[in-house]
């Protein structure tokens, strides 16, 4: 079998048509492997979608929401998750967050305190006795639930939370805009949002800001109030225990030692407002009546005034400049996709207003054409963290070639030699992109090309550019000690070679079957198996060629000896 393997790679790199046809057949397979990344055949991403145990629904309704607006909309979703048979129990918590947990302390969770938010936690069966992947089972609820359940209070938000399979981040793309006029902020965030919600891919849209809406200040009129007999303690009290309730009395057990207090409130029926609107406050607030110190009744609308003001919203600032962050999430999509939509979208649409300018690799600076102020947008969440992780991994990978590179300059005093080596490794790459590219036709969701993908790439450069030092090593014996032709050496030398490193390559292949079906660690498994594939392609029919076409006699200094057999002793 290797006899004819040797004759093989004899013919093949002496007939210089075949040689030709296996150099650029070499190169064409890898431009279109590379390829497949720009038009999008192969799709990038940090880390694929987690199969996990739980996650969080969060539900935010309009600023000035009631709770019991708050408790229908929740039940709705609740009442549609329950029906999930994957679904064990789950916990609704109104008016607050859920109990923290390493993604909910990024997300603030934990700010979570009005009547017009709340939270569901769903814990499922475990992922092993199912079907079903969470982040799938949230891709078919999500669209369910918003039609159903967002239209019950209009601009309802409800989104959906996963821990994350890597680090936590506020949202998988945040836009934080930066500047010094709060309407200016507010207004390019509101556009920003609906370019967001218009892009294809993004889902979850929200925008981190108070809603400004109207509410009213009473405020009391002392000289009335004085005069009348009212002490301004009395209409306190009695505002607090028609809206909210108050403790009024005590009562004595002789079961405890402390005093049980009573709590004194009105129904839900009599504190209800009918509308929004001024009207309607005062109409209950007429149904108010206090008596005074003369035993009169006095109606409180006749010492307190109304007044109609607007809600102040909460500012935000980061390093200590005033900012606000738009939050998207992606359905199943890679970040950097709908990023670039969105980006190229903001630079169409909002051109018109601002003058727009391109700082570092994906922000934006925006000049306000009309008042001249300047705010800056930039990216942040996992889309950061992808490009910080794949610019991280790609300097790695160009230190890695670069120190092989100074090594085998070292140990071989050749530049072409190195080059030959590092080529060699290099083209493993083929097999890692063409392999997601596999994966993915037999996988339900897509198959990425992860962090993890590169640093599986990463690894084979060893293991490739060990292949590649057993040939030439080998060729480099034959042809110095036994005075072998070069042709003749690199065959046999190839032949040889190949033995242990099919065996190296099954090993590798066997052992990273165990990694291809993990979720988060899939993307290493898949390119060790196909990029070793690819490696040892590279180093039995490329490697060879390129080092026929090297100047081997005089990197050997060669010496052509008659009638010595490769058997006999050095």
């Amino acid at each position: 079998m290797f006899a004819k393997f040797e004759n093989a790679v004899l013919k093949g790199i002496q007939s210089k048509a075949q040689r030709r046809f296996i150099l650029l057949g070499t190169l064409g397979a890898l431009l279109l492997s590379v390829m497949m990344i720009p038009t999008e055949i192969v799709l990038a991403k940090m880390l694929p979608g987690k199969n996990n145990d739980t996650y969080n629904i969060y539900v935010k309704l309009p600023e000035g929401s009631s709770i019991e607006q708050t408790t229908s909309v929740t039940n709705c979703v609740a009442s549609i998750v329950q029906q999930e048979k994957e679904v064990v129990n789950l916990e609704v918590f109104l008016g607050m967050g859920s109990p923290l947990d390493f993604a909910g302390l990024i997300k603030g969770s934990h700010f979570k305190n009005s009547e017009n938010v709340g939270e569901l936690v769903l814990n499922l069966t475990k992922k092993h006795e199912r079907e079903e992947p969470s982040y799938m089972m949230v891709q078919r609820l999500r669209p369910v639930i918003l039609q159903t359940c967002a239209p019950i209070v209009p601009h309802s938000d409800i989104s959906f939370v996963e821990p994350p399979a890597g680090p936590p981040t506020l949202a998988a793309i945040v836009a934080e805009i930066y500047g010094d006029n709060t309407n200016g902020i507010r207004t390019l965030a509101q556009k920003v949002e609906k370019i967001f919600a218009q892009t294809k891919g993004l889902v979850d849209v929200d925008t981190m800001q108070d809603t400004i809406y109207s509410t009213f200040d009473i405020k009391v009129n002392e000289d009335k109030a004085a005069r009348s007999g009212i002490a301004v303690q009395q209409i306190n009290d009695i505002m607090y225990l028609a809206f909210e309730g108050m403790d009024v009395a005590v009562k004595n057990s002789s079961k405890y030692n402390d005093q049980i207090p009573i709590f004194l409130s009105l129904s839900n029926d009599t504190k209800r407002f009918t509308k929004k609107d001024l009207d309607s406050l005062q109409s209950k607030l007429s149904s108010l009546k206090l008596m005074n110190k003369y035993g009169m009744m006095v109606p409180i609308t006749e010492i307190v005034s109304v007044i109609p003001t607007p809600s102040h919203p909460m500012i935000m600032s980061k390093d200590l400049h005033q900012m606000t962050n738009v939050l998207a999430e992606t359905d199943m999509v890679s970040q950097v996709y709908p990023l670039l939509d969105a980006r190229k979208a903001i630079l169409a649409q909002l051109a018109t207003d601002y003058e727009i300018t391109k700082t570092g690799l994906f922000d934006l600076e925006l000049k306000d054409k009309k008042s001249g102020e300047v705010y800056e947008l930039k990216w942040d969440g996992e889309m950061k963290v992808t490009l910080d992780t794949f610019r991280d991994l790609g300097g790695a990978f160009i230190a890695a070639l670069v120190l092989i590179f100074l090594l085998m300059v070292v140990y071989y005093k050749s530049y072409t030699l190195s080059g030959i080596i590092l080529t060699g490794s290099f083209l493993s790459i083929i097999g890692v992109i063409v392999g997601h590219w596999f994966m993915n036709l037999f996988t339900a969701d897509t198959f990425f090309l992860t962090a993890t993908s590169l640093i599986g790439f990463i690894a084979l450069i060893g293991i490739s550019s060990r292949n590649s030092l057993l040939l030439i090593d080998f060729t480099k014996s034959l042809m110095y000690d036994k005075g072998m032709p070069k042709a003749e050496a690199i065959a046999y030398a190839t032949a040889t070679r190949a033995k242990p490193i099919f065996l190296t390559a099954v090993a590798i292949i066997l052992a990273s079957t165990l990694l291809a079906g993990d979720a988060v660690f899939g993307g290493l498994g898949v390119s060790l198996i196909f990029g070793t594939i690819a490696a040892v392609i590279a180093s039995l029919i490329v490697v060879p060629i390129l080092l026929y076409n090297a100047d081997l006699e005089r990197h050997f200094q060669f010496h052509e000896k008659k009638a010595v057999s490769i058997t006999d002793p050095l």
